[in-house]
Order: structure tokens, then sequence, then C-alpha cells
């Protein structure tokens, strides 16, 4: 659904003056001001007044907002469940019970202008897709208009983001000419990584640069949409049919920055079959060791495993089997179980052990795997074009057409 003139709704709590617009000018008082009463396009107050007149009218219907998603409001009422998600002035909505739904359009419809735009086809740029096996997301759209934007809608396709040498060329080391551009097409890369974790590291990589590039990043980000130009119609499918357990993959490239010697770190959750969280990024300082870079890296997971359980209760979805983080570092695995090796860790932050006691509590299992299974690789460095392809597959990363 959408709100028609939705920051025309907030009500002022602040004192806001404004001089009167032309046209509306009182010619015996010209050089009075407004004192507003109802919130206007362009105040900075706007966008939290609207989001207070909103909420507070979800919480009058009975609705609570989740602590782990502010965006998120859940009503529950006799085993009737309703679902709102809110961006701005769009939102999506679901349930279990179409009275307790047609009793809640009702009531947003007395309050506010809507426009229901009927059943879930095109959020945010991201496309829906129902069918028979569950749901299919992807931007192929914004990838279209990304593409034109960068004059690159005619180009030749590549199989894989980046090449499998990062290092740059020595005639090609000095500054871009035009780093405002750059910045533009990395910052539009990124909003396409929400449905395409296929890209997720390369993004990543080139947004490093956005402070001072070369002509070689320029070259790197020309590559990445040469391969979303043969990859637009991919996106996530989501089956229904699956179960919940969560299944997570942390991985790290040790020391792989060549200039700051810093890793990268990554990984990707699964619920059952379906990813639904993925990361690449580089770590803020030098590990000494890349045990320390992979148990970093399994912080973070864990971090991330932590806050999607919560989210999950708080949706009705508890995980009554323990979560299993899988790395393919055996002294990290060890590590999380006993601090056997407390010379060489005890550097190591504080925070980056709380994946210990999560282990202590029982809230998670840490197991090995074989780096030659290991999804997460596709987070952490770039891959050779068979093995590139084979984890873009296990990702979920698939063409509509080939559900």
């Amino acid at each position: 659904m959408d709100v028609h003139n939705v920051f025309l709704h907030g009500d002022l709590t602040e004192t806001v003056y404004m001089k009167q617009p032309a046209g509306f000018v009182d010619e015996e008082h010209h050089d009075h001001v407004w004192l507003l009463q109802k919130s206007l396009y362009g105040l900075k107050q706007t966008p939290r007044a609207w989001f207070d007149k909103f909420s507070n009218f979800l919480l009058e219907f009975g609705f609570f907002c989740s602590i782990h998603d502010p965006s998120l409001f859940i009503c529950a009422k006799n085993g009737d469940v309703i679902f709102l998600l809110l961006y701005v002035d769009d939102m999506v909505i679901t349930g279990n019970s179409s009275s307790l739904l047609n009793s809640l359009l009702e009531e947003l419809n007395k309050r506010f202008r809507m426009k229901d735009l009927g059943q879930l086809h095109y959020f945010l740029g991201i496309q829906a897709q129902f069918h028979s096996g569950g749901l299919f997301l992807s931007q192929q759209k914004y990838a279209e208009d990304l593409l034109i934007a960068a004059a690159m809608s005619n180009c030749s396709s590549v199989a894989t983001p980046l090449p499998q040498q990062l290092n740059k060329a020595p005639h090609q080391d000095r500054l871009f000419e035009n780093p405002k551009y750059f910045c533009s097409l990395a910052g539009k890369l990124q909003y396409l990584t929400l449905t395409r974790p296929d890209i997720q590291f390369s993004v990543n990589y080139v947004c490093q640069k956005m402070h001072a590039p070369i002509v070689s990043d320029f070259q790197h980000l020309k590559r990445i949409l040469r391969y979303i130009k043969g990859t637009t119609t991919m996106g996530i499918s989501f089956s229904n049919t699956t179960n919940c357990k969560m299944i997570v993959f942390s991985d790290s490239d040790y020391s792989g920055c060549n200039k700051t010697s810093r890793s990268t770190g990554g990984f990707c959750t699964f619920l059952g079959d379906n990813i639904i969280s993925w990361s690449s990024r580089k770590q803020p300082t030098v590990s000494k060791s890349s045990t320390e870079a992979e148990y970093r890296a399994m912080s973070e997971a864990t971090s991330e495993i932590t806050w999607i359980v919560n989210l999950l209760c708080s949706l009705g979805v508890p995980q009554f089997e323990t979560p299993e983080l899988f790395c393919d570092n055996l002294s990290v695995v060890y590590l999380t179980a006993n601090p056997s090796f407390h010379a060489r860790i005890k550097h190591f932050a504080n925070h980056y052990h709380y994946v210990r006691e999560q282990v202590a509590f029982g809230n998670l299992i840490v197991n090995h795997i074989s780096a030659d299974y290991h999804i997460a690789d596709v987070f952490t460095k770039s891959l050779s074009q068979g093995l590139f392809e084979e984890l873009r597959f296990k990702l979920g990363v698939v063409v509509c057409g080939g559900i």
C-alpha cells in the first residue's frame, strides 16, 4: 500500500514559523509569518512527525513495534496475526486472517488517503514474483536502469564480476578523473546487493576505493556492470517447502588487502534452504594470524545469528533446533569450545569471544567444513568462473525461468 501526500499528515510538536507563500500573502499584514500546526515537505521534523503519527495509529489498533526492527509492526489477536513493514509512505502488509486485515484496511482508509496496490509485486525497487514453489525476488528493472545510467546497456557481458588477479596494472595507477561519477555508480551497485549476494564481495571491494579511485578501480567497476549485463534476470528464489533450521557459513581471507594487510570477513545465513542475510566487509584492524581473522568473522556472524533468532521469535517462528555455524578453520572451531591457545589469543578483543560464550550457553553449534565446500568463499575473495558459478547456485541466485 501507498500513502498519498504522506508528509502532510504529521502533527508538529515543535514551534515552527514559515514565511507567507506567494499567492497567499495577507496584504494588510505582509510582514507576518505562519505558525505551522501540521508538517510540510522540506521540514527536518517532517519524517519524524509522520512516523509518530502513523505508529501511534498502529499502536491504537493493537500493533506493537518490534524492538529488533523498528520498521516492523506486529498485531496478534486471538491467534490471528498481521505483519506490517513500513518504509516512509510505502508498506507491505500480510497476515493469516482476512477479517482482521480488512478491519485494518478500513481503519487506514478512514485516517489516511491510501492507495491499495494489490498483491506484492514491486517494493522499493525489488520485484516479487510468486510461483508454485514459493517466491522469487529480483531487481531486473533497477539493474537495467543502472546500466543505462552508466551508458553500458549495450556492453558485452562477462562470466564473473571480478578477475582473479585484482592487482592493478602498472599503467593504470593514476587517479580516476571523475571520482564523483565513480562514487555514484558504486553507491547504486550497493543497493543491487539486496537481491544479489553473488556480487556482494565485488561491490564491497570497489566501494573501498571511493575515497581516491584510480583507473584500474574504475575498470573493476565496469567489469561488475558487464557481469550484471549478462545476469539482469537473476535473483533469489525462496522455497516454501523447506524447514526453518538456521545454518550459517563464515569465512575470512587472511590479510587479503595488499595496502593495509587487513582481512576480509564474510558470512551468509540460511533458513533451511533459503538464504536470508549475507555480508562481506573488510575488518577494521590487522589480524596477527588467520585464526584471529577467522575468529573475528565468526564473531560477526554470531551477532547476526542472535539478531535473526530474536527477530524470528517476535514473528512467531522460534528456533527449535540450535543454529549451526560452519567454518573451514579447525583452530577456530577448537577455540570456541576450549581456549587452549591462550598464549596466541590473549590479545584478542573481548567482544570477539562472544561466539565462545554463545557456544557455552548452548545457543550455537560450531562445526568444521572443508574449504572445498565452503559457500562463504564467495564473500571473501575473487574466484574462478567454475567455482563462482557453483557457489552462486548454492546461494540460491538463479534466473526466474530456471526456478
